[in-house]
């Protein structure tokens, strides 16, 4: 059984589109391998800033290790418990974030938060970035002044669950 000359030519010419097309194909691949090593590339880099970042973490955490107490950490939990500082952040619209900003200010019981004038309070309002009446709107000096007086369980009571 052999090929007839229609099947030779056909063969033939399935051949040469093969050779053709993988001709045409090897110019494109280029273009695919230079994409291909900008990503490779860019994943190494990506690799490298993440090491960075890991690493300048890592130093943050070993220079904290000797300041314990700061707002949200367990020292503060315990200095509070010590009496050495309030936890501002109990009171409702104040949270963590805001208890730094109050002891940036150098306001860390809640004595001092009931004592504030309104001019004092204006002043805090602005240095914090909050929107002016914010401590007379949600009533900073009255929950200071029950958290102080009667604790947690009462301001839960008065303001609901605390932040």
């Amino acid at each position: 059984m052999g090929f007839t000359p229609n099947q030779w030519a056909i063969l033939a010419l399935v051949l040469v589109l093969g050779w053709l097309i993988g001709l045409l194909s090897r110019s494109g691949g280029a273009k695919w391998r230079r994409a291909y090593e900008g990503e490779v590339a860019a994943r190494r880099d990506a690799d490298a800033q993440l090491a960075a970042a890991r690493e300048r973490n890592a130093e943050l955490e070993r220079q904290a290790a000797g300041h314990p107490v700061g707002p949200g950490t367990a020292g503060a939990i315990g200095a509070a418990a010590a009496g050495n500082r309030d936890d501002l952040a109990l009171i409702r619209g104040v949270g963590r974030t805001g208890e730094t900003g109050l002891n940036e200010a150098g306001i860390y019981r809640y004595r001092q938060i009931e004592s504030l004038s309104d001019g004092d309070a204006a002043t805090l309002e602005s240095r914090l970035g909050l929107k002016t009446g914010t401590v007379a709107y949600e009533e900073w000096r009255e929950q200071a002044a029950l958290l102080r007086e009667k604790g947690v369980d009462a301001h839960r009571t008065r303001w609901g669950t605390v932040a």
